[in-house]
């Protein structure tokens, strides 16, 4: 029994409400995986906001066919499709795909679409690389942290630097005074 077209149109809106959410979109080939082993490697991308998504490639199809961001991943539709929706993670979701895919030796990396870019394994594994929302965030702070520092470090030193300009004008008036009078000394 096929489903009705009424379910079919649930399950294409819930794909673009799954997209207008990710903001990278992995397409795998799922063949020879058991029911088990999906159930495995949605438990590992969950934490790392991550869904996976098994659904036929016609109902893919017409869920990204109106969408720029997403419309060239229909040249990765065919044969058995899971898709990896990435929300936020996208290094953690990297990782535990490739953890995944290490133990079960039956998926295939087909591709990836990001804000309208088919992208291969290779530039997904470098943006999975580069450093997390976090980190970038932890690393301005320290760097204005250092800025702040050496701001203050500077502000508190004008009045040291001052004081010790002002305790050396006296001794500085007696050498220039003593200089003034050893001139005037030998001009005698």
């Amino acid at each position: 029994m096929g489903r009705t077209r009424e379910s079919k149109d649930e399950i294409i809106e819930d794909l673009k409400g799954l997209l207008q959410q990710a903001q990278l979109a992995v397409v795998i080939d799922y063949q020879g995986l058991t029911v088990a082993e999906i159930t495995n490697l949605r438990k590992r991308l969950i934490p790392v906001g991550t869904v996976c998504k098994v659904t036929k490639n016609t109902l893919m199809r017409l869920a990204v066919e109106e969408d720029h961001n997403w419309k060239p991943m229909t040249e990765l539709l065919s044969g058995t499709s899971a898709f990896l929706l990435v929300k936020e993670d996208i290094g953690g979701a990297y990782k535990a795909y490739q953890d995944f895919k290490k133990e079960s030796k039956k998926t295939e990396f087909r591709g990836g679409v990001m804000q309208g870019q088919l992208l291969t394994e290779e530039q997904v594994k470098a943006i999975a690389d580069l450093p997390s929302k976090e980190q970038l965030l932890a690393q301005v702070a320290g760097a204005l942290n250092s800025v702040a520092t050496g701001l203050a470090r500077t502000i508190n030193e004008v009045p040291s630097s001052l004081g010790r300009g002002i305790n050396e004008v006296p001794s500085s008036l007696g050498r220039v005074l003593g200089a003034m009078a050893a001139q005037e000394d030998n001009a005698a």
